[in-house]
This record gives structure tokens, C-alpha cells and sequence, in this order.
């Protein structure tokens, strides 16, 4: 099942795709989709729903962020081994854990505004998480139960902002629009193996990062029973779980984020992102 937001910025509501493709509406359904709506019941729920009997959407109708007011946007760094090869450090003994604010969550075609200033700003293609249950102290083995599906998102970086300005990596990871979401939350029954996957982003065309989930150094479920152990994870939660190589950072000579570049990526079965890089001036 693959859901989605639909609408105007602040006033979206929730949908999911019919068979051919075509958004239907779930608002008188549901409120949202979001930390009160992915548990394990309401996804039954909707499951069951005929897809004909709801309200047609149209076709051009903007798309929101997947997931309304996740408690907490988590993120996984240098967790592929040719990412950890191309920064030249050595791979991690255990997860590299960071948060990502709520607030750079955008639509997965909404055009992104840079930092201003910004000089550094790069792309990574990553698998989301979003959790369906409470989780608290987990084991590997049950780790698959609390995921409610999965998403793509895009964790951009602000490079001189995470790396050279001090503190930790998250006002690196945080500005507005920095971490596009989406299009489809799609559930955990019909992703047969996520670690799977095939992933890639271009810029301007040009194919940048090409990877797969294969490569995780760890993988979905020690990621989910991993961070349990550290902090509780509430349904709605996101975690976004790290980056192939082929980053702007990794290349020779570095290549980040201009004005008026345009972004385009995707994983398999979880749709595509496109967008184009703005510069704030204002």
C-alpha cells in the first residue's frame, strides 16, 4: 500500500495510490497520516478499504511530505562501506547517530531555498524509516514488527555548516527544505526485502550516486533495535538510514549545490524526488 499527502503547504491530507496509479482521498477516513495513524491497526484499516469507493484526486494536485509531525527525523551517518571509503574514514563500529530537525522536512517536489550564504550544500539519497510502534529496548529479531514502511528522502547537508563551524552535524543537517520526504509512505508488506534496493540521484541529468541498500554497513533492523536501546522511538518517528557514495563532498574537486540546479532521485518501488536548488538572497 503506498500512501501520500496531498495539497496546499500546512493543509494537506492524506491519500493513498489506487492500483492504476491515481490518488485517492482519505480524509474523511483519517485525520492525516502521521504519529496518531501508522500504527499497525489503522494501516489494517486502510488496507481493507476498496480504493474505488474514495474520492478521486486531481492528477496535478501538489504532494506533501509523506509523514505530518513525526516526533523525531533521526538519521544514520556513514553507513554504506563506499561512502565510508569515499571520506576516507574508516567504517564505524556502530551506528554514527544524528538528529535532523522536524522543521527541514519538505514535499518531494518542492523547489528548496539554500542557506543563505550557503557555498557547501550536497545531496544524499537515503532509504527512510518511518516506525509504527512504540519501541523501547528491542532486539534485532523483533525490530521488523515496529517498522510501519518505508520512504525515500533526501538528507541534504550543509558541508561547511556540519564539518568546519563546530558542535555536532545537525545544523549541518537542518535547514529549511533540507530533508524532502517521500512521495509514498509505502507499508512493510510490500517492500519484500529492504535491503534490496537500488538507489541513485542525478544533478542536472548527470548521475551522481547509483547504490544499493545491499551495501549497509548496518542494516534496517539492528538500525531500529540499535536506537531503541538509546532512545524510544514513537510511531511517526522517521529515521533516514545513510548514504551510497557519489556525494558533491566525495568528489574530486568537490561539486555542491548551485542556483538553479535540479535535482532528481529515487529507490526502487519508493517512487522518485525531483526538485530545483534556489538560492535565498532575500
Amino acid at each position: 500500500m503506498r500512501l501520500l499527502r496531498f495539497g496546499k503547504k500546512g493543509k494537506e491530507r492524506p491519500g493513498l495510490l489506487d492500483p492504476d496509479g491515481k490518488i485517492r482521498d482519505l480524509g474523511d477516513v483519517i485525520d492525516d497520516l502521521g504519529p496518531r495513524t501508522v500504527d499497525p491497526n489503522t494501516i489494517d484499516f486502510l488496507r481493507a478499504l476498496d480504493p474505488w469507493s474514495l474520492p478521486l484526486v486531481d492528477k496535478d494536485v501538489r504532494i506533501g511530505s509523506c509523514i505530518s509531525h513525526p516526533g523525531k527525523f533521526v538519521c544514520i551517518g556513514l553507513n554504506y562501506h563506499d561512502h565510508a571509503e569515499e571520506t576516507g574514514i574508516p567504517p564505524p563500529s556502530e551506528p554514527v547517530v544524528f538528529m535532523k530537525a522536524v522543521s527541514s522536512i519538505g514535499g518531494p517536489y518542492d523547489d528548496i531555498s539554500l542557506i543563505r550564504g550557503s557555498t557547501k550544500s550536497d545531496w544524499e539519497v537515503e532509504l527512510g524509516i518511518v516506525i509504527g510502534r512504540h519501541a523501547k529496548y528491542i532486539s534485532i529479531d523483533q525490530a521488523a514488527d515496529y517498522v510501519a514502511g518505508f520512504c525515500l528522502i533526501n538528507d541534504l547537508s550543509e558541508r561547511e555548516w556540519q564539518l568546519e563551524r563546530g558542535g555536532n552535524w545537525s545544523k549541518g543537517k537542518s535547514g529549511d527544505g533540507y530533508g524532502p520526504v517521500g512521495p509514498w509512505l509505502v507499508t512493510k508488506e510490500d517492500v519484500i526485502d529492504p535491503q534490496k534496493l537500488e538507489m541513485w540521484l542525478e544533478v542536472n541529468d548527470k548521475r551522481m550516486q547509483r547504490g544499493t541498500t545491499a551495501d549497509m554497513i548496518f542494516p534496517v533492523t539492528e538500525i531500529v533495535a540499535y536506537l531503541s536501546h538509546c532512545m524510544s522511538l514513537n510511531p511517526g518517528d522517521i529515521i533516514a538510514t545513510g548514504t551510497p557514495a557519489g556525494v558533491g563532498l566525495g568528489r574530486n574537486p568537490p561539486r555542491f549545490l548551485c542556483d538553479n540546479d535540479e535535482l532528481r532521485l529515487g529507490i526502487t518501488g519508493l517512487g522518485e524526488q525531483s526538485y530545483r536548488i534556489l538560492k535565498d538572497d532575500i
